[in-house]
Order: C-alpha cells, then structure tokens, then sequence
C-alpha cells in the first residue's frame, strides 16, 4: 500500500518533532528551502533552518506535535505543490512551563530525486499559550 507522499512529509516532520530527530527533520526540507515564522522572521536554507531548529528545540524537555488536517494540490509534472496543514503541539518547556500551541503551515512543495520535500513553510499561530487557552486566540480569518 502506497502511502500519500504529502502527508507522509508533514507526518514524517511531526515525528522528528516529537523524537527531536534532526537527521530525520532534516530530510523533509529542500536544499534552498525556507523556513517562516511570521512577523519577518525566516530563515533560509536546509543547514540554517536545522541549526536554528535544533537550538530552538533546546528550550523544551517535551514536545509533541499532532497533525491534524490539511489539503494540498500538486503538479506533478512541474514537481512542486502548495497545501495547508492544522496542528497542535503540547510541551513542557526547560523549567517546567507547560504550554500549547494553535497553528497551521502554509507550505510550499518541490521533488528532489524523486520525493517530495518542503521547499517553504510558513507557520500562522493562531494560539499560543497556557494549556487552558487564556492567551489571546487569534482565529484563521483575522479576528481574535
């Protein structure tokens, strides 16, 4: 049985996550890809995006991130896509905080030697925050 290749790329990302697996996080992204984070933050290239995901990683003793939902549409014969995809995480930060995060990637694809990998994720926070949601929420169409 075949498994559909986008979503074994964001589920494959999500594991990495959760095992904080660089190697294998590593492998989801593009040579060239990029790496959003909202408010002009971004980094660019597989190393520096890996380099600051793994620093990133280091404020947290858990985290674990689910997929939820998400939709994509490819072309194949170009070899790039663009999809949308839902998760959560919950973690325990370095010290104890725990927390949650909201959010979805708006994701860019390309093929490289014949698979599918990000070649850019930009990630829209629509909650982050204590566990009982008493941040500020931001819903997906601009309004809190």
């Amino acid at each position: 049985m075949t498994r559909d290749p986008i979503a074994a790329l964001v589920h494959l990302y999500a594991d990495a996550v959760v095992h904080f697996d660089a190697e294998q996080w590593a492998t989801t992204w593009a040579a060239n890809g990029v790496w959003d984070f909202g408010s002009g933050r971004q980094v660019e290239g597989r190393e520096a995006i890996v380099e600051f995901w793994q620093q990133a990683m280091g404020g947290f003793d858990a985290v674990v991130q689910t997929v939820l939902n998400g939709t994509y549409q490819l072309d194949g014969a170009a070899g790039t896509g663009t999809g949308r995809w839902y998760v959560q995480e919950a973690y325990r930060r370095t010290g104890g905080d725990p927390g949650m995060l909201l959010a979805h990637y708006d994701d860019t694809y390309a093929t490289v030697d014949d698979r599918w990998c990000f070649a850019r994720r930009s990630l829209v926070v629509h909650y982050g925050g204590p566990v009982d949601l008493s941040a500020p929420f931001q819903n997906a169409w601009g309004g809190s």
